[in-house]
């Protein structure tokens, strides 16, 4: 099974995100859009993984020691960047525990022969990938300028920048993805409380 850790969204948040979405769609027809019930603040991708490894995953997990923590949606981007756009997300300001909390399930899961993160954690729920290839937001082989987001670019420099609003998390989970044509499907595999 295909395995990723992650903090749900507030309703109110995804209800603004999904308005959100409804205004721009149609300036970046051919990208694969998020599916709103789908969006999710990853804070580790795992992969794949036998049911035995995901019930260590699970006790793993239950380790964690972090508190509840406030973020803010707010404002939009592109990964790479902007002139290479592959990745189109809404932006979080956290407070410092959620960068804590990702760096602790890092390293706890670490011990289970899962590698570390090569990249700083950088918050975001994405909102939509460029049409075909890959949905990562690092520089891949070929990358360079390209058109997939330009017209919708171009409609987001008339807006200021949109607030979705806050929400404190004070729980995360441990989710299963599966790959379909009509986008990924999540299933909550286990809870864990912050607290």
């Amino acid at each position: 099974m295909r395995l990723f850790v992650a903090i749900d969204i507030d309703d109110e948040i995804r209800e603004r995100v999904t308005r959100f979405l409804d205004d721009v769609r149609e300036f970046a027809p051919e990208a694969r859009w998020v599916r709103p019930e789908s969006l999710h603040v990853t804070l580790k991708f795992i992969g794949e993984k036998s049911e035995a490894e995901a019930d260590e995953i699970k006790l793993a997990l239950k380790c964690t020691n972090a508190a509840p923590i406030a973020m803010k949606f707010r404002g939009h981007g592109f990964f790479p960047e902007a002139r290479a756009p592959r990745v189109f997300w809404v932006g979080i300001q956290p407070d410092s525990r959620l960068t804590f909390l990702a760096q602790e399930i890092d390293e706890g899961l670490s011990s289970l022969n899962i590698p570390k993160e090569a990249h700083a954690f950088n918050p975001h729920l994405t909102l939509g990938r460029a049409g075909r290839g890959s949905g990562s937001p690092r520089w891949q082989k070929g990358d360079g300028p390209n058109r997939s987001f330009q017209r919708l670019q171009e409609k987001l420099t008339t807006q200021s920048a949109p607030d979705f609003g806050a929400m404190t998390a004070r729980e995360f989970f441990l989710f299963q993805s599966q790959l379909s044509p009509g986008g990924s499907k999540y299933t909550k595999l286990a809870r864990f409380e912050l607290r």
